[in-house]
């Protein structure tokens, strides 16, 4: 066995690499687990607005009161640092959720339009619902205006507690909450424009529909440069600012526009190719080349993503905690709180409404489509959901700072911290009572009926495939790989582990030769479709894997001399090349399921994103098991 072998086979190694540079980990994993660390930031930066305010309320109001000037050609705006973060840095961190919106709808489960429907209405119910509750505890008060505070669900907090109190839950669950949460946001933020902007001043308005009609003229005439969006960005976000209604709301709109797709294999040829001729000649021109090529292998949207999200998460929106949750907690502002109105309003609206309103959306839609359309979740999954989107920190202090002056935004913020309370622990008490329920209604309750979008579009063929592993099984996990790439070298032992450890796993081989990176790795695919005619594809397959230091032709005549094989016929197949059109099918198969680089794996028709060390691929295909056995 080769050290690479050696060291793959370890179940405390993890192995993400792939060949040619395509992102180790998927952009929904990355941002979720950005999210999940990012939430202990947030925490931390709550606890210091309420310590900052409690000890020193004065200096709190007068730091965040301190005026901040931005002016160019005789043009400036003015803004308190509460206002630059509310309606500054804000901006940014909408912008990321309309990112990863788009990512959703083009590259995620809902680029099946239909998919988006019933998330799409669970946030609706979960808006509602909550606004109803708030205007019924606040009726015949003058706090009922305030009712803007009471729906909307706090995406990154929200995202960041349920890995934190809910970890039992299927990660299928965060992209369903994500998407309810971008439904939301951008509903909160049109109420924030409709009803709780200032009066609203026509002629800037205007001005700033022309800049977002321009954004999209460019947009449509394939305009690349990140210099002219970002201009017209801040040209629109001021024409806002002077027209009344809240700027974030171009934040969203922009992030929205943004398209995502998977990096293509000719994208990714042209940036090898490029990489050579730097190191072939490094000059500072080369250089700029082979960057600028790297960039545009992958999309605007994953390489934003990548720019903004940490900052978003782990700066914006904890100075945003940190410039807004800051109020003196005393004994009398607490019995206060707790019998006002819009304490309890927004409490019971959030704790009571969220998942009132989206599991019972979420169950209606499903009844009226007779099934046809339902949670990607079980019902279970789906509660939990409901109950961790009763975190409304972000947008609910934006809008109660809108709304509520004095006494009654200090209420409402009491509201907002408790209701935040409060769903963490319903949702923990969600997941551990879910624990408790008998193996077989568990996987049901957390996974559900729905259907998963498959990504692998060429279905297996056992007559033509190369399939090893019982030919019933339970899960099958196809892997696009080349013989000269070392990861797929150190795969190789973690693909049998699977198969001597799992009996009902079977493994398909399909080519995927990177010729741009690497020379030999045709020659040697070949190689095995002759070995293959004679029965032994599977012993070369892995005598290739353990030996791809030297995969030129005196070494794969030796070992097909030493496999027993015809060697005069192996040696004709290759010189006619008898495998290549086989080798071009699995190129092309490759291509339509979006697969860019190696090793690429699907279980069971789901492309496998991460990690495909021991523990992750083990995990993977339990997890589609389960799939399977509910009838998924």
């Amino acid at each position: 066995m080769s050290d690479s072998q050696g060291s793959a086979g370890s179940s405390r190694t993890q192995l993400t690499g792939r060949t040619p540079w395509p992102s180790p980990q998927g952009p929904l994993r990355r941002f979720l687990r950005t999210e999940t660390g990012s939430a202990a930031v947030l925490l931390a930066a709550t606890l210091a607005a309420l310590a900052w305010a409690n000890i020193d309320s004065a200096s709190y109001e007068r730091f965040w009161a301190t005026k901040l000037y931005l002016g160019v050609a005789g043009q400036d705006i003015s803004l308190d640092l509460h206002e630059w973060v509310n309606s500054g840095l804000m901006t940014f961190f909408f912008f990321v959720v309309g990112l990863e919106a788009r990512r959703e709808f083009d590259m995620g489960d809902l680029r099946e339009r239909r998919r988006v429907t019933l998330p799409a209405l669970a946030g609706l119910g979960g808006m509602a619902v909550p606004v109803l509750i708030y205007l019924a505890v606040n009726a015949g008060h003058s706090s009922a205006q305030g009712w803007g505070a009471a729906m909307s669900t706090d995406t990154a907090f929200a995202l960041g507690m349920l890995a934190l109190v809910g970890p039992r839950f299927p990660r299928r669950l965060r992209a369903f909450l994500l998407t309810i949460a971008v439904v939301d946001d951008f509903v909160a933020l049109g109420v924030i424009a409709v009803f709780y902007s200032e009066q609203v001043t026509l002629g800037a308005l205007l001005a700033a529909c022309g800049v977002f009609a321009l954004v999209l003229l460019i947009r449509a005439a394939d305009v690349s440069s990140g210099v002219v969006y970002l201009l017209l960005g801040m040209v629109l976000w001021a024409a806002l600012l002077k027209s009344g209604i809240d700027p974030v709301v171009a934040g969203l709109a922009l992030g929205l526009l943004t398209y995502a797709y998977p990096a293509a294999r000719g994208d990714l040829e042209r940036a090898s190719g490029l990489f050579r001729l730097f190191r072939e000649q490094p000059t500072p021109q080369l250089a700029r080349s082979a960057r600028m090529g790297l960039a545009a292998a992958i999309s605007p949207n994953e390489r934003l993503q990548e720019l903004f999200h940490p900052w978003t998460s782990y700066a914006v929106v904890p100075l945003f905690a940190l410039a807004n949750v800051g109020v003196p907690i005393t004994g009398e502002l607490l019995s206060r709180a707790f019998t006002s109105p819009v304490t309890l309003g927004i409490l019971f609206a959030f704790v009571l409404g969220k998942p009132a309103g989206i599991v019972g959306v979420s169950w209606l839609v499903t009844r009226l489509s007779r099934g046809r359309l339902r949670p990607p979740v079980g019902w279970a999954a789906a509660a939990g959901g409901g109950t961790i989107a009763g975190i409304g920190f972000t947008v609910s202090l934006l809008i109660a700072g809108l709304a509520f002056h004095g006494g009654e935004l200090e209420e409402a913020k009491i509201g907002i911290l408790s209701a935040a309370l409060c769903a963490s622990a319903a949702t923990w008490g969600v997941s551990r009572l879910t624990t408790l329920l008998p193996h077989h209604v568990r996987g049901r309750a957390l996974h559900g009926r729905s259907a998963p979008v498959v990504d692998l579009t060429s279905v297996i063929d056992p007559e033509r495939d190369h399939v090893r592993g019982p030919r019933d099984a339970t899960v099958t996990v196809v892997e696009y790989g080349d013989y000269e790439c070392p990861y797929c070298g150190a795969a190789e032992p973690v693909i049998r582990e699977l198969l001597a450890g799992l009996g009902d796993v079977r493994h398909v081989w399909r080519h995927l030769p990177l010729t741009d990176v690497h020379p030999n790795a045709q020659l040697a695919a070949e190689a095995s479709e002759a070995a293959a005619a004679q029965g032994a594809f599977w012993e070369m397959h892995e005598w290739l894997h353990a030996h791809q230091e030297d995969l030129r032709m005196p070494a794969l005549v030796r070992q097909a001399e030493a496999l027993g094989l015809d060697v005069e016929r192996f040696r004709r197949d290759i010189h006619d090349r008898a495998g290549a059109d086989r080798i071009a099918e699995d190129l092309g198969s490759a291509d339509e399921s979006a697969v860019s680089g190696t090793p690429t794996f699907f279980i069971n028709g789901r492309r496998h994103r991460g990690a495909y060390d021991s523990d992750a691929l083990h995990t993977a295909v339990r997890a589609a098991r389960v799939r399977a056995k509910l009838g998924h």
